[in-house]
């Protein structure tokens, strides 16, 4: 049985009881909240593309070794619209929206200057970021939406734009020890030029209470290599003296954009890889706030999830989730989806791949300027003086790849994936140790969420913690639950049982109650 991307899920905003089987560590308190689409039809409309549904909250509260789940959708604007009217009334990047035909000629004027111009969805199905104290649902629009972590209800519509000047920003960001987050957005054409931006969000709350962003400041920026048409990017990478940016051949045409709903064509489709450009490697030193002299480019190639960065030796090391080309997006039509699960077909796999930067182009022409021992990434010095970049393949099929968080942007040896070596939707999880062999749980009749590690309190060893996966069971009338591995075997110690037909979801966070 394979799982159906288009059904309509029901949300359960009650707080539902878990029967827990197995033992639940007594440290692990806290809340994980994932965030995925769960609406895909209203009324005779529909979505074409999964990552276009409405966004559904769902969380898993534990406490004393009981698990309490609650879910709910997201009422943004968007939601509010499009339920009001019982149709689809706001476009999403895979599907246009159009005005109802029985709507006077005034209102259809309206929409198709709100399209040309276009004002963004807020509905945010992607991913749960933290800006200061609050909690954010966030897609990669210029809106997100405040969240209460406990109850799920929809709170503040933030647009970035009162801010920044950010038209798109990414979906993941980065944490220092103090609490501050960093994130990355573009700036489309403003005077003449168009740009990326990483800006820092202080920790903690504002004295006149604020939202968190009215404090954030731009750490830096780099020019984009086109004016009209910027890298489609997800996420970036992130060390204690280095921000490292993958500036990708997978582009977003902003004039075709513009001119799509006239077209009677998705934003989507104005999305485009170009297997004949390189990629762009940025890295920028965080002290200077300037991209380093070395320039680096490897091969086309896309790239969502990156998996680690970290420094050695002088070196900088970065660990990413690569495919050959869009076919992920592409793949995630419902149409498609619904084919290719029917056909048993393959699919475009991704492959894990490590690349190193050296801070010194001390060498000859044509020498590899790698000198760490445990890879077999490569970094050759050209005649021009730009340097080519070779991946090491560490492993292939997988995606959605989490980390022990506590070593985020230092050297680190565990990451925690979904496997998906035959289809988009994952049977197994992974533990990959970056040096020895790698470890696999099998789920049987069920269907993985995004691993997510949870360490142990005051634990020395990089592993020892829990992994937290949402299951959805493939039988027929059966609940998912919450499963809870032990990191260092990667054997189940307790599942969660919730009488609950989950949706497939993206993204999640962990907030433990001590915070």
């Amino acid at each position: 049985m394979q799982y159906d991307y288009s059904k309509n899920k029901d949300e359960h905003p009650e707080p539902i009881k878990a029967e827990v089987k197995g033992l639940i560590p007594e440290w692990l308190q806290g809340t994980l909240i994932r965030n995925g689409p769960g609406l895909f039809s209203l009324g005779e409309t529909r979505y074409n593309h999964w990552f276009d549904g409405m966004a559904l909250l769902h969380s898993f509260t534990i406490k004393k070794g009981e698990v309490t789940y609650r879910s709910k959708y997201l009422r943004g604007d968007t939601y509010n619209s499009n339920t009001q009217a019982n149709r689809i009334v706001v476009s999403e990047m895979g599907t246009m929206a159009y005005p109802d035909p029985c709507k006077n000629i005034f209102s259809k004027v309206i929409t198709f200057l709100s399209h040309t111009i276009p004002d963004f969805t807020d509905n945010c199905a992607n991913n749960i970021i933290k800006y200061g104290n609050d909690y954010h649902a966030t897609s990669e629009t210029n809106y997100i939406r405040k969240i209460d972590p406990i109850t799920l209800e929809t709170q503040d519509k933030v647009d970035y734009l009162k801010y920044l000047p950010a038209n798109i920003v990414a979906s993941h960001t980065h944490y220092d020890k103090e609490g501050n987050s960093y994130s990355m957005g573009t700036c489309i054409a403003e005077k003449g030029k168009t740009k990326y931006m990483l800006f820092k969000v202080p920790g903690g709350s504002r004295s006149d209470g604020s939202p968190p962003l009215k404090s954030a400041e731009v750490v830096c920026t780099v020019p984009c290599r086109s004016l009209l048409t910027p890298s489609y990017y997800h996420s970036f990478g992130m060390t204690d003296n280095y921000f490292v940016f993958i500036e990708q051949p997978l582009k977003l045409d902003i004039l075709k954009m513009a001119t799509a709903y006239l077209r009677r064509v998705s934003w989507a489709s104005c999305m485009k890889f170009h297997p004949e450009d390189s990629t762009l490697i940025h890295l920028i030193d965080r002290k200077t706030k300037k991209e380093v002299r070395i320039k680096f480019y490897t091969g086309a190639m896309a790239v969502y999830h990156q998996v680690n960065a970290f420094e050695d030796d002088g070196h900088v090391v970065f660990d990413v989730i690569c495919y050959d080309d869009n076919g992920l997006y592409d793949m995630f039509y419902l149409d498609k989806l619904k084919e290719q699960m029917g056909a048993e077909t393959m699919y475009c796999k991704p492959t894990c791949k490590r690349f190193v930067l050296p801070l010194s182009d001390m060498g000859e022409t044509g020498e590899d300027l790698v000198k760490l021992k445990y890879t077999t990434a490569s970094a050759v010095k050209e005649k021009d003086g730009k340097v080519l970049c070779q991946g090491e393949v560490l492993c292939d099929g997988v995606e959605l790849p989490r980390i022990n968080y506590n070593f985020n942007g230092k050297k680190y040896r565990y990451s925690y994936l979904c496997c998906v070596d035959i289809y988009p939707v994952a049977k197994k999880v992974l533990s990959v140790n970056t040096f020895h062999k790698n470890q696999t749980h099998d789920l049987g009749d069920g269907f993985a969420s995004e691993p997510v590690f949870i360490p142990r309190p005051d634990a020395v060893d990089e592993d020892d913690g829990v992994v937290l996966t949402s299951v959805i069971n493939a039988k027929p009338a059966q609940g998912g639950f919450l499963l809870v591995l032990d990191s260092k075997s990667f054997k189940e110690i307790a599942r969660a049982c919730i009488d609950v037909d989950f949706h497939m979801d993206m993204h999640g966070y962990f907030i433990p109650d001590n915070s």
